[in-house]
């Protein structure tokens, strides 16, 4: 995504702290799960609910992701899924692939381009969709965007970060957090626990549907967040930078922070899914679309046109290749 500069706090807007205070507790606070969910989702001044463009190089634009890439990335989840489908023994054609968390008028990755499912839809955030039959339930940063609890290490205990209004101004809180269970860390650690997200998979495994899950993200096992993440993994981003000040502008930038992919693969394997597999996007890629990235490139290897470059910028560790990772399972 972008470069990491701290500046000084932008309040937040008029619009916004009317929307806080009506959902406030008594105390005038809430969780920062509950601060998140309005910040991001609110149908009034929630960030993913305005009418803009977030992705992409643009003026104006926020982040950037694989689907920025362009057609290119459809095309090698399509060969990768497809492949998928078929070493288990399945016909992708009867398959219905399904993306969930898209852009707001978006037709989905696979807009537009030559496919061998039986056909294709796009979900947008917060939309709803049975699931049933045979399907690929795909996703593209959908969990790392989903509200989390945050939690410090303090005097022998967690301690939970909550949101506080004093006038115009939020803040910060600590109060007992009786629910953590992890073994000690060192003091003023921070957890950031992606507990929606891992919610969010096991309402989409639970589903009466079979076939393929996929998912994009970034992520770390809960090993590495809770030993080797000591300041959390918390981001805000506002027109490509990255932020700590996560109170900042709230509706106005982006909040996420890594999944839980231990978490994630228990709610799958809970609901009857094979042993999910993990892997880098480079990796994923390389493996189930070999045939695909072959003729792509031979198709062009005399030059770099920005087809290829894209399919570079997917692939290369130090572009997207290694700073996204890909969640599989059959069921």
């Amino acid at each position: 995504m972008g470069s990491s500069t701290e500046s000084p706090r932008v309040p937040a807007s008029p619009e916004f702290l009317a929307v806080f205070r009506a959902h406030a507790e008594a105390d005038g606070g809430m969780s920062f799960a509950r601060f998140m969910e309005l910040a991001l989702y609110d149908p009034q001044v929630g960030y993913y609910r305005r009418k803009r463009t977030r992705i992409g190089y643009a003026a104006g634009t926020d982040f950037f992701t694989a689907s920025t890439s362009g057609p290119v990335f459809g095309e090698l989840v399509s060969a990768a899924t497809a492949k998928l489908l078929r070493d288990a023994g399945r016909d992708p054609r009867t398959h219905v692939f399904i993306e969930l968390g898209a852009e707001p008028d978006s037709r989905g990755i696979l807009a537009g381009i030559s496919h061998p499912f039986a056909s294709a839809c796009a979900v947008g955030v917060g939309g709803e969709l049975p699931l049933r039959g045979d399907c690929v339930v795909f996703s593209n940063e959908l969990f790392d965007a989903q509200p989390f609890v945050r939690t410090v290490f303090r005097g022998g205990d967690w301690r939970e970060i909550r949101v506080r209004i004093d006038g115009d101004q939020l803040h910060e809180l600590e109060v007992p957090f009786a629910a953590g269970v992890e073994p000690a860390p060192t003091e003023g650690y921070h957890f950031d626990r992606p507990i929606a997200a891992a919610r969010l998979a096991a309402a989409i495994a639970k589903q009466p549907w079979r076939g393929l899950f996929v998912g994009f993200d970034y992520g770390k096992t809960l090993l590495e967040l809770t030993r080797h993440c000591p300041a959390g993994t918390a981001r805000a981003y506002f027109q490509h930078t990255q932020s700590n000040d996560l109170l900042a502008r709230p509706g106005e930038q982006d909040l996420t922070c890594h999944v839980c992919w231990d978490w994630i693969a228990a709610a799958l394997r809970e609901h009857g899914f094979a042993e999910p597999t993990l892997a880098f996007q480079e990796a994923f890629f390389i493996r189930h679309a070999e045939e695909f990235i072959a003729a792509a490139s031979a198709a062009d290897a005399a030059g770099f046109s920005r087809r290829k470059l894209s399919l570079l910028q997917l692939l290369h560790p130090a572009h997207l290749g290694q700073k996204f990772q890909v969640l599989q399972a059959l069921r």
